[in-house]
């Protein structure tokens, strides 16, 4: 291969020097054919490409790769293998060639077939116009178990602030917990909201930007007045600022595999890392200001601020069982037992449920995930406790109930009399009257004094509440006589002898 000295030398000698090719060639021991090739050039290149490229190695897979390439030809991008995954299954076949023989014929091949690389239109947002929201699934490691977790993203277009919470599932009362917690956090809401083609917020896509939005997300949107704009299916360029937060938070907030006592642990460190990588990466655009400060100095004045956050819960109805338990998601939580049989509404949070009838919380539980787990309340049962005082033994609602200690004594006390049970629901019951604190107040008084028994708990209990001073009575002004009626003292004296007479003065 010849020097770019060498080719200009050439070049120089004929073109201005005037020589003649053979002189060229005899002096510089080069065939003729190589000066001519080398003086009919435009310019010195020195750019060696070969044209072809040897690859004896894949010579006998070359059919077998074809027959893939054209299998995946109509998939979509996503859906397809990349030349590593193909190397790794040629490999599998029993070829040792390189990589980059397999590289270099996919390219060949695409570049055959006609297939291009979609160019993109920048896109660029005006301060509080819009924002980003997109799902990912991360792998943690939560109390010491490897387990996923999905990760609510969101992305605001212009100051590209960023605001990311974990959850258990990416469930529709999750997705509206995760824009409270976002809009809290941005200190309000932008005029936009950009999303993908989830089930959560769609459901029904048709031709073009039209689509059918589930009516309980239309209903989170207009509570903030958010304008949602759904982006083309296999489109993610329209959103490619949340995309590419995914990829870029998932190596430097999730590697190494995070590990965390639970999910509310893992979401404060989270949002501890996260505000100081906004605080320390350059703004793409505003490269002298980093993105935090964009945020606070240009897009933090132009959101919009909601008055409160929207009460984001699926409902659906369940019924109470005689054993008054409402089932969900494969785990049962206790209500009050007045609704035993009843049908009620069962409202799902992120993180809790609600039991309500007739308008009225029957029962709150923190929600619990996995599967065949009970959630109970004692004192949804304490009215049927006092008609089966014997279920205090044994009842799963009392198994594990964290009462206070002095109570706690007092019932283990009377729980070893006979008839002590039914001593012992009288006390419990009246917490539902006095409140706990007060029955924990009086069986400290009890214990102190020695006299381990319900009647005196009860009085006490009634001498301890607080009673109201009467009003004070005040007489009408209508009602005050004009002239006060005096005493007589000598009337009584004459009654005392028998000798009174009513005598009018």
């Amino acid at each position: 291969m010849l020097i770019v000295e060498t080719k200009a030398k050439i070049r120089h000698r004929y073109h201005v020097k005037k020589e003649s090719v053979s002189a060229i060639a005899r002096s510089l021991r080069l065939s003729r054919m190589t000066v001519r090739k080398i003086i009919t050039q435009t310019e010195a290149e020195d750019k060696y490409t070969r044209e072809n490229q040897p690859a004896p190695k894949l010579a006998e897979y070359k059919e077998l790769l074809l027959i893939w390439l054209n299998e995946e030809k109509d998939y979509p991008v996503s859906g397809r293998c990349t030349a590593r995954k193909m190397h790794e299954r040629l490999k599998a076949e029993g070829y040792d060639g390189s990589y980059d023989n397999v590289q270099r014929f996919m390219k060949n091949w695409k570049t055959a077939l006609g297939q291009r690389r979609d160019v993109y239109i920048p896109l660029c947002f005006a301060p509080g116009e819009g924002y980003q929201f997109d799902w990912s699934e991360e792998t943690v490691e939560l109390g010491g178990v490897v387990q996923k977790v999905q990760v609510a993203q969101f992305r605001l277009c212009y100051s590209r602030c960023s605001f990311i919470i974990a959850y258990p599932r990416q469930s529709q009362e999750m997705l509206f917990d995760a824009h409270a917690k976002a809009f809290e956090f941005f200190g309000g809401v932008t005029a936009r909201g950009i999303y993908d083609n989830m089930k959560t917020a769609v459901d029904l896509v048709f031709v073009g930007k039209e689509r059918r939005f589930n009516a309980r997300f239309l209903h989170m949107m207009n509570h903030y007045l958010i304008d949602p704009t759904a982006c083309t299916p296999a489109a993610g360029w329209e959103k490619g600022q949340i995309e590419n937060q995914v990829d870029t938070h998932r190596k430097q907030l999730f590697t190494p595999r995070r590990k965390a006592v639970d999910l509310d642990e893992l979401n404060q460190a989270l949002a501890t890392d996260c505000h100081q990588l906004l605080k320390s990466r350059a703004h793409p655009e505003q490269k002298e200001l980093t993105i935090f400060e964009v945020f606070e100095t240009q897009e933090k004045s132009a959101l919009r601020t909601t008055t409160r956050p929207f009460d984001g819960y699926y409902e659906r109805v369940g019924k109470v069982s005689s054993t008054c338990l409402v089932q969900y998601d494969r785990n049962r939580y206790s209500a009050d037992c007045r609704y035993a049989n009843h049908s009620v509404s069962i409202r799902v949070y992120a993180l809790w449920i609600e039991i309500v009838a007739d308008g009225e919380v029957i029962g709150r539980h923190k929600r619990l995930f996995g599967r065949d787990k009970n959630q109970f309340d004692p004192l949804h049962y304490l009215p049927v406790l006092e008609r089966k005082p014997g279920a205090l033994r044994n009842g799963a609602p009392f198994a594990n109930w964290a009462l206070p200690d002095s109570l706690n004594t007092l019932k283990t006390a009377l729980l070893k009399r006979l008839g002590g049970d039914k001593e012992c629901v009288k006390i419990l019951v009246a917490m539902t009257t006095y409140g706990q604190e007060a029955v924990s107040v009086a069986c400290d008084i009890a214990l102190s004094d020695n006299i381990i028994r319900a009647d005196y708990v009860l009085n006490l209990l009634t001498r301890l509440e607080p009673t109201a001073s009467p009003d004070e009575v005040k007489t009408p002004d209508g009602l005050v006589l004009q002239c006060e009626p005096l005493a007589h003292c000598h009337r009584y004296d004459a009654l005392l002898q028998g000798e009174f007479s009513y005598v009018n003065h």
